[in-house]
């Protein structure tokens, strides 16, 4: 291994994997959570805001395991509760009238971010897990939205996590080097659910609520990250959907996945192709 090399957008040197090595061998009762806030401790690896950044260090034991570098307690896992949903909302939702009408007739629309813990946030997780193909996960940094008409109605939901670390089509898109990736990757937020709601029908929804959310993820991913956004990506399976709502809100057609996802460490996975969409927020200079 060379003397030093980049990994999760750090600077890894020799003396650092030794490091966790030893720190490993010295806590044998350590989860791995605990292990990656003592990288952030011991890196003083934080966020814009001063916070750990565990999840990404977590990443980094991974990657660094995989390679054979250091040997990772064994997972913990645990029966996870299930969620509380508030039972008025449920039923509202259960009973939840069709919504058609020209977009005109709804607007202005409102589309505010969900905290931890709120009812709307209650309410997000739940049509993600119920409507959504791929339900609801949640990687690294995240914002997500819950979009609503003039009258209160719940229309739509959207996330946006952390940023591919992979993408030959965007990062060629992009003109970056593997060392402009790993230092850059933060600018980019990737929109992993969209949904409309099953019984809403408007034309020209989607791309509109594309649009809202354009102008504001980026002081919304300030505000709870300390730090900015310059450009949107997402990934349209190609056989389920076309992108035309991506296309209407301009957002660019780049190229193609391989085919492979982010759990594939051994390059054996093959999930389906999609078409590879990218935006540049107002002011995110190519």
């Amino acid at each position: 291994m060379e003397s030093r090399e980049c990994l999760q957008g750090r600077d890894v040197r020799a003396e650092d994997i030794a490091w966790v090595r030893a720190t490993v061998a010295a806590h044998p009762e350590w989860t791995r959570k605990a292990i990656a806030r003592a990288v952030c401790a011991a890196w003083e690896w934080t966020d814009g805001r001063g916070r750990p950044k565990d999840f990404a260090a977590r990443s980094l034991l991974m990657k660094l395991e995989a390679r054979g570098e250091i040997v990772l307690p064994v997972l913990r896992y645990r029966r996870k509760r299930k969620w509380a949903w508030a039972g008025d909302g449920l039923k509202e939702v259960k009973a939840a009238e069709p919504v058609e009408s020209a977009l005109e007739a709804l607007r202005p629309l409102s589309i505010e971010p969900v905290e931890a813990g709120s009812a709307e946030h209650r309410l997000w997780r739940f049509y993600l897990e119920r409507h959504h193909y791929l339900k609801l996960r949640i990687v690294g940094e995240n914002v997500g939205y819950l979009v609503r008409d003039r009258g209160g109605r719940d229309l739509a939901c959207l996330l946006f996590g952390a940023a591919a670390w992979k993408c030959a089509a965007r990062d060629r898109f992009l003109e970056w080097s593997g060392l402009e990736r790993a230092t850059r990757l933060s600018e980019v937020a990737n929109n992993t659910r969209f949904l409309i709601l099953p019984w809403v029908r408007v034309p020209h929804l989607a791309s509109h609520v594309l649009g809202l959310a354009a102008r504001r993820i980026d002081s919304d991913w300030r505000k709870k990250y300390g730090h900015g956004v310059r450009w949107l990506e997402t990934f349209v399976e190609r056989g389920r959907f076309r992108g035309t709502c991506y296309r209407a809100a301009n957002w660019k057609c780049v190229g193609q996945t391989a085919g492979r996802s982010r759990q594939d460490r051994y390059n054996q996975l093959r999930v389906p192709v999609k078409d590879v969409y990218v935006y540049r927020l107002a002011g995110g200079a190519r």
